[in-house]
């Protein structure tokens, strides 16, 4: 008889409805009844820009109030996008357990660290389906976590509505 290994499964969840969708598919197809698998919600907080009053360009030093401020609305997004994806997670056919992490930096640099950190046997991710102009500019974070994780990656592609 084999034994059952614990699986830990890592699903990148952001603002989108595209990293929602993959998580609803991971939670319907991925994680098995009864398993002992855990799901890691894992968001990351954009850096902010840095701004400094040196650089001679004419930019802007922000007060601590504002940087203050804007660190607020960050915890804040980061927050509710966390809540939808537990709720998401409680509401589903297999009961899981859920861990969440939030990360600070380039995304796609942060989720693939931390799924190295975490131990991840899986990454799953949504596909935001941009164009090849706009991917071009924007850079693809699946892109770029499908080529530098180092565990395997699910990208999880919403279907056209």
């Amino acid at each position: 008889m084999s034994e059952k290994k614990e699986r830990r499964i890592l699903v990148a969840v952001d603002e989108g409805e595209e990293s929602m969708h993959a998580l609803s598919w991971c939670l319907n197809n991925l994680v098995h009844p009864n398993s002992d698998d855990t799901l890691i919600l894992l968001y990351c907080k954009a850096p902010r820009p840095v701004y400094t009053a040196l650089d001679g360009a004419g930019g802007y030093l922000f007060s601590a109030d504002v940087s203050a401020a804007m660190e607020r609305y960050s915890d804040q997004v980061a927050d509710s996008v966390m809540e939808k994806a537990k709720k998401l997670c409680a509401n589903a056919q297999q009961q899981v357990k859920v861990e969440t992490r939030v990360e600070n930096g380039d995304a796609r640099d942060a989720i693939c660290e931390a799924a190295e950190k975490l131990g991840a046997d899986v990454l799953v991710m949504g596909s935001h389906g941009y164009g090849v102009i706009k991917r071009a500019f924007l850079g693809s974070v699946s892109n770029h976590c499908a080529q530098k994780a180092k565990c395997p990656v699910l990208i999880v592609k919403k279907p056209k509505s």
